[in-house]
C-alpha cells in the first residue's frame, strides 16, 4: 500500500509532457479492454470450462475454489462476471474508473486514439462487463462519472445518459437489475442486509476507537472486527477519523488543484478530455469506495495499486496544466 501510494509522487515528477500522459490514457484503454473481453468470455463460457481455466492461475495466488461467483452466493441466481479478479465487485470497481475514463475520448475532439470507432467499441465492452458484475455501487459510480463529465463539457454524453436510464428503466430485460437497485435502497435482499450489520458494528468499533482506530494487526477483541464493505468505514476502523480525514483532506486537495486546473485545460484539445477523464475517474473510484473497501483491503492491492494511479495521473494533468499556462504566459511576455 506505501509503494502505491509512493507511486503518486514519482509518477508526478516523470510524467512532465502531453505525450505522455496521453500515452497513459491508451494504455488504460487497450489493458481494460482486453480484461473486458477475458470477463465476457469467461462469463459466456460454460462454468466448468471457465473454472478450469481461472485454476491455470492458481500457481500465482488466485484461489483454488468458489472462483465462479453468482449473486448473493446462490447459484439459482444470476451469474456475476468476475475475469482475473478474483471478486466481481473488484472487476466492477476497475470497470467503472476505465468507462468514466474512457467516456470524454469517445466525443473528445483529439482522442487518444486514432479511431474513434474502436473507442466506443472498448467502452462497449468495458460498460458490458460492468453491467454483468451486478455490482451495483461500481453502476452507481460510473454514471456519477458520466453525469460530471457531461456537465463539465460534453453535453452529448447527458444525452446518452438520459437514454441508457430509459432503456434499463423500460426494457423487460433489465427488470431484474432494477429489482437490485430498489433492494439496495429499501433493504430488501440478503446482500444489502449483511451490509447494514457491517455498518452498525463498524460504527460500534468506531465509537471505542475514534482517534487512531485498531490498526491493521487485528481487534482487540473477539466480538469486534475490521472488515466493512466501505472504504471509509475500513478506513476508520484501522486508521480512526484522524486517518479519514487526512485522506479526505488529501482528495479535496486533488479536486480543487484540478478545478483550478481545468479553466486553462478546457480550452487545449489534446488536454481537455484526459484531465476531465482523470479526475471524473477518481471521483467513480471515490463514490464506490462509498459501498466497497477493496480500495484499501491490504489483500487486495491491484486495486489500491489501479486507485492510487489515477490520483497521480489527475495530479499529473493539474500540474502539467500549469506548467504550460506559465510557459505560455511567459513566451508573451518575451515578444512584447
Amino acid at each position: 500500500t506505501l509503494l502505491a501510494i509512493g507511486l503518486t509522487f514519482v509518477l508526478v515528477d516523470l510524467l512532465r509532457d502531453r505525450q505522455t500522459l496521453r500515452r497513459l490514457v491508451l494504455v488504460v484503454i487497450l489493458i481494460i479492454g482486453v480484461q473486458a473481453v477475458i470477463a465476457l468470455v469467461l462469463y459466456a463460457l460454460p462454468d466448468t470450462t471457465a473454472e478450469r481455466l481461472l485454476f491455470a492461475l492458481i500457481r500465482i495466488g488466485y484461489p483454488g475454489s468458489g472462483v465462479i461467483r453468482y449473486i448473493e452466493s446462490n447459484p439459482a441466481l444470476a451469474e456475476r462476471a468476475i475475469g482475473t479478479w478474483v471478486d466481481p465487485n473488484t472487476l466492477g470497481g476497475a470497470l467503472a474508473i476505465a468507462a468514466t475514463l474512457i467516456a470524454p475520448q469517445v466525443v473528445a475532439q483529439k482522442p487518444v486514439l486514432r479511431y474513434r470507432w474502436l473507442t466506443l467499441a472498448i467502452l462497449v465492452l468495458v460498460v458490458a462487463g460492468l453491467f454483468l458484475t451486478y455490482s451495483r455501487t461500481a453502476m452507481a459510480a460510473f454514471g456519477f462519472g458520466l453525469l460530471l463529465i457531461g456537465l463539465a463539457k460534453y453535453r452529448r454524453l447527458l444525452v446518452v445518459l438520459g437514454v441508457a436510464g430509459a432503456l434499463v428503466l423500460l426494457l423487460p430485460q433489465a427488470q431484474g437489475y432494477v429489482e437490485r437497485f430498489i433492494d439496495a435502497f429499501t433493504a430488501g435482499d440478503l446482500a444489502t442486509q449483511m451490509r447494514i450489520g457491517e455498518y452498525t458494528d463498524s460504527l460500534r468499533l468506531i465509537s471505542q476507537y475514534p482517534i487512531a482506530g485498531v490498526g491493521f494487526t487485528g481487534t482487540p477483541t473477539i466480538g469486534l472486527y475490521t472488515s466493512v464493505a466501505s472504504m471509509y468505514l475500513i478506513m476508520a476502523n484501522q486508521i480512526g477519523i484522524v486517518g479519514v480525514l487526512i485522506f479526505v483532506a488529501t482528495m479535496l486537495g486533488i479536486m480543487v488543484y484540478g478545478v483550478a486546473a481545468w479553466r486553462w485545460a478546457r480550452h487545449d484539445p489534446e488536454l481537455d478530455s484526459i484531465h476531465l477523464g482523470y479526475h471524473c475517474a477518481l471521483v467513480a473510484a471515490l463514490i464506490n469506495g462509498i459501498g466497497d473497501l477493496y480500495y484499501f483491503r491490504l489483500d487486495f492491492q491491484a486495486s489500491i495499486t489501479l486507485f492510487w494511479l489515477i490520483a497521480a495521473l489527475a495530479l499529473a494533468s493539474s500540474r502539467l496544466t500549469f506548467a504550460q499556462r506559465e510557459s505560455t504566459v511567459a513566451k508573451q511576455g518575451q515578444m512584447r
